[in-house]
């Protein structure tokens, strides 16, 4: 019994995603600034960003979907500057294109690469994101076999939903899969809802804020092959004795 397949998050766990965010609403902000003004004189990026955790919370049919909860949003907004419905489509879809190009400006962790490339030969590699990012525009994406985001299977972690389809898949079984992430509740908490390892990355040395904890915790993806080892033994444990699994 070993691991086979390993998934990770991205945005917190690959790269810091808070600078490329910043940019990227900088970006679209003055994309509406020159393009259709009305809107940017009326609403500040605070504004904007206000308007869309309102609209957020008024459209709960969007809460695993947030490109269109970005672009819903911002077409509201247009429309509320005094632009006509055609307007207002066309120009959300071109400010969400702007922002998620700058978006994916991400700039991998350190180590990232040299452990994605040597994990690539002897693992099957996914990505499990509740964000928009698609690794297959990164030159990282070469390392990965497949990828699923919270707007693909309309559910996000904690919830399974992205597990079960990175198991189905791969055609692994669920003590086959284990998944690497930064954030207790979505990543560890999501791996096992769905039945499947999990590796806490906790770069800061933060305490474990409770419930189950990670089957292994680490500070530096570097760290990850003794994780991985460890749990390849417990695994070989469980199935020895029969044991639920993980």
């Amino acid at each position: 019994m070993s691991i086979k397949v390993i998934t990770f998050d991205l945005d917190n766990t690959l790269w810091d995603v808070e600078p490329a965010l910043v940019k990227a609403e900088q970006a679209q902000f003055l994309w509406l600034q020159e393009h259709y003004p009305r809107l940017t004189q009326r609403f500040s990026k605070a504004g904007i960003r206000e308007h869309r955790m309102k609209f957020w919370k008024a459209n709960p049919e969007l809460a695993h979907q947030i490109s269109e909860l970005r672009i819903q949003s911002t077409r509201e907004l247009l429309r509320k500057s005094g632009y006509s419905e055609t307007q207002a489509g066309a120009a959300a879809e071109q400010a969400f294109a702007t922002f998620l190009s700058v978006r994916h400006q991400v700039e991998p962790f350190q180590e990232v690469v040299e452990v994605l490339e040597q994990l690539a030969g002897k693992y099957t590699l996914g990505a499990l994101t509740n964000g928009n990012a698609d690794v297959f525009k990164l030159e990282i994406g070469v390392c990965f076999d497949f990828a699923y985001t919270a707007e693909q299977v309309n559910a996000s972690k904690p919830l399974p939903n992205m597990f079960h389809a990175a198991l189905e898949r791969t055609g692994v079984r669920q003590q086959e899969l284990l998944h690497v992430g930064d954030n207790p509740e979505h990543d560890v908490g999501g791996a096992h809802a769905a039945g499947v390892y999990s590796v806490w990355l906790n770069p800061g040395g933060r305490a474990w804020p409770g419930g189950e904890p990670a089957h292994a915790e680490i500070c530096n993806l570097r760290q990850l092959a003794g994780a991985i080892a460890k749990i390849d033994e417990l695994a070989g444990r469980r199935a020895d004795s029969q044991e639920p699994a993980p």
